[in-house]
């Protein structure tokens, strides 16, 4: 690692600490941030870690008017010997870019970013909860601060980094949730920037979840935008169907978010030989195969929940409850062992686990 340079100045009031057995998700921040400026000419400048604040923006700053900014998500998990680790940060990092350069922002050294991450937990490692289902959440995020009312990328730039201390993303926790499937609104189409982490597709979606949600449905199931009939993500996470006994997820097709969770169950699956394809799949061949007494299981995965079990989708009228709306044995399965491989309670075969030092 290279002799970094971040200045640091610490709090000199710290926070109340919240009951880590009470936690929700992301409400509670802890009592430092990472802070780093962009300008044209010059590039990435001033690191620093400051105490957890407010930031001062101008009211033209292109954040607000045209939405040019990224972010990714992530967790540190505190294990049984008090250590704390990350999962996978490098693939955040490489995401982290990939969305810099679909939003025209200028690229992060991946390694420093890194380096910056744990060197914010490091400090705040005390927030890290040590209870069974929580983590410290983490939050990198880049954001275009010049006060410039034209349309073009910014010359300026703020790259964060702030910790919150997290429970369950979902009020199910494990436990199969209710799917509707969105034929009328989309979240994003190939061409656009669905394969980035940027806040516009998520801005999108609401409309559709708020409108599920006022009918008693946990999430959205999307569908393509160019044919409303291919299936792409699930709420904000990616999705997997076992039929007849092998695992499909749809392909990453440039409206696709290439999830790390995503990615690390494929590598499982693989690993224990479990028949698995990235493909095309329409939500009529769901149904066909639910009719067929096909469908065994379907699930969500990302960061925040990890898996999430769909127990009942709703399309065109019509209800289908999924493994008698029970978790199942695969994803009982998958989560298991993603969680105890962050968590660091097994060995880790794939190199997974980073320790924040």
């Amino acid at each position: 690692m290279k002799d970094y340079q971040i200045d640091v100045q610490l709090s000199s009031t710290k926070k109340e600490k919240p009951a880590f057995n009470q936690l929700s998700f992301g409400t509670v921040f802890t009592d430092h941030m990472f802070v780093m400026d962009y300008t044209k000419g010059k590039g990435w400048h001033d690191a620093r870690i400051i105490p957890y604040q407010p930031i001062t923006l101008d009211p033209a700053a292109i954040i607000f008017h045209y939405g040019q900014t990224v972010f990714e998500g992530l967790k540190a998990y505190k294990t049984k010997e008090d250590e704390v680790v990350l999962f996978r940060p490098d693939e955040n990092m490489k995401r982290l870019n990939r969305s810099n350069q679909r939003l025209c922002i200028p690229e992060i050294d991946e390694e420093f970013a890194l380096f910056a991450l744990k060197k914010l937990i490091s400090i705040d490692k005390d927030w890290v909860p040590n209870v069974e289902g929580t983590s410290l959440y983490v939050r990198p995020f880049i954001f275009a601060d010049e006060p410039y009312l034209g349309v073009s990328p910014s010359n300026t730039y703020k790259f964060m980094i702030i910790l919150s201390p997290v429970g369950a993303y979902y009020k199910e926790g494990i436990n199969p949730v209710k799917i509707a499937v969105e034929s009328e609104f989309v979240r994003a189409v190939k061409g656009g920037t669905g394969n980035a982490k940027t806040a516009g597709n998520y801005a999108a979606s609401l409309k559709a979840q708020e409108e599920a949600e006022a009918e008693g449905f946990s999430q959205v199931l999307w569908l393509d935008g160019r044919e409303h009939k291919y299936i792409e993500e699930v709420g904000s996470m990616n999705v997997f169907f076992k039929i007849k006994g092998e695992v499909i997820t749809p392909e990453l097709n440039g409206s696709i978010l290439e999830g790390i969770t995503r990615k690390s169950v494929l590598e499982l699956l693989h690993f224990w030989n479990i028949p698995v394809v990235e493909r095309k799949i329409s939500i009529d061949e769901i149904f066909q195969a639910y009719h067929a007494s096909e469908l065994e299981e379907a699930f969500g995965t990302g960061t925040a929940a990890v898996i999430s079990p769909i127990g009942e989708l709703s399309w065109q009228g019509e209800k289908i409850i999924i493994n008698e709306a029970k978790t199942g044995e695969l994803s009982k399965k998958i989560y298991d062992s993603l969680t105890s491989i962050q968590t660091g309670s097994v060995e880790d075969p794939f190199g997974w686990r980073v320790e924040v030092e």
